[in-house]
């Protein structure tokens, strides 16, 4: 799909109210495989991969505000007045961003080990990795995100999780990843999250990217939201605890989308 003068992959799925899931740093749309399945039999399941990220080519300018601009893009390269806007990692500041600079597209914000804006540590760490990403490749940084992303009980008990993980990040564009994490260097807080709009936040126990108290504060600063921390898990959200993320999901999905059209619990 052609979208402000780049191509990115989008798949769509199913029929109903529209729901937007966006990836993060490493992943690609196949990181929501398992939600997106529950999701299609009563919503429209809308996936992109970030420029530079899975299929879609490396692009010129990536960041938090172009990643933003390139949703809002598409929802209207669909006909999509308004969608449900989930977001994971980086993703959960894009989604911000797409939020606070289109509030009339986003109906409700879901996000899944969110992160907030860049110490200088990790700072240095993002432009460090893509100097790795460049001079060595995607094998060069898989080990580290598989043994920092996943809870150690993730890595022993679901070592089909750390398989898929590993091979998410080893398909990447060495270059496109690259400039994502350069942009995740360069990124800023998108600002408060509009006390209006319905907000679930969903982390792990033992993320240490996006930990729960990330979430917590961002909760306490809308003051209405609705936050579940999954014993046992990590940063890779969706996978290490399909089951449990895609029911708060459609939990969170029935009562917010039940005026127009239902998404049936599971």
């Amino acid at each position: 799909m052609q979208i402000n003068g780049k191509e990115l992959a989008v798949e769509v799925t199913g029929e109903g109210p529209a729901v937007l899931l966006v990836h993060g740093l490493g992943g690609t749309s196949n990181f929501y495989q398992v939600q997106a399945d529950a999701l299609a039999g009563n919503c429209t399941v809308i996936r992109v991969d970030s420029a530079g990220a899975g299929r879609s080519p490396v692009a010129d300018d990536i960041g938090i505000t172009s990643h933003a601009e390139d949703l809002a893009g598409v929802l209207d390269g669909l006909g999509v007045d308004s969608a449900a806007v989930v977001g994971h990692s980086m993703g959960t500041l894009v989604v911000r961003e797409l939020a606070a600079r289109y509030p009339d597209k986003v109906t409700s914000l879901v996000l899944l080990g969110a992160v907030a804006e860049p110490a200088e540590a990790g700072r240095r760490a993002q432009r460090d990795r893509a100097a790795t990403l460049r001079g060595q490749g995607t094998e060069a940084v898989a080990p580290g995100v598989v043994a920092n992303g996943l809870s150690e009980t993730t890595r022993r008990d679901k070592p089909e999780v750390a398989a898929f993980v590993r091979e998410l990040v080893m398909r990447q564009d060495a270059e496109g990843y690259a400039r994502n994490c350069e942009a995740l260097a360069a990124a800023t807080d998108p600002g408060p999250i509009a006390g209006t709009l319905p907000l679930l936040l969903i982390t792990g126990t033992d993320d240490k990217v996006g930990p729960p108290a990330v979430s917590q504060a961002l909760a306490e600063a809308h003051g209405n939201a609705v936050v579940e921390i999954v014993e046992g898990i990590g940063h890779w959200t969706a996978l290490e605890a399909a089951g449990p993320v895609t029911d708060h999901l459609v939990k969170f999905l029935w009562s917010t989308t039940r005026p127009s059209r239902p998404v049936a619990p599971r």
